[in-house]
């Protein structure tokens, strides 16, 4: 059998789908302590040169972001999954 490995670039699609959506309605669950909790509900520490969400369980950091002018760097190391709603499939 042939192999069927591809690049990133092959699931461009599929998570330009997930990327485009609400943010803060995004579900998390804490690498921590299992919370789940949408981003909208974290706690955000933005005196930073970027933003900070702590869980509001046991305030681990979930997730990280510092804004370059021309990219930006997202960290969800304590984010142990992310689930995003999105429409039906057609």
């Amino acid at each position: 059998m042939e192999d069927m490995t591809l690049d990133g670039n092959a699931a461009a699609g599929i998570l330009g789908e997930v990327f485009v959506s609400e943010v803060t309605t995004a579900v998390t669950t804490c690498a921590t302590c299992d919370a789940v909790a949408p981003i909208g509900g974290l706690r955000a520490y933005l005196q930073a040169p970027g933003a900070v969400l702590r869980c509001v369980t046991c305030g681990a950091v979930q997730v990280r972001m510092v804004r370059a002018p021309d990219r930006a760097w997202l960290d969800f190391q304590g984010v142990q999954a992310l689930q995003v709603e999105m429409p039906p499939l057609a």
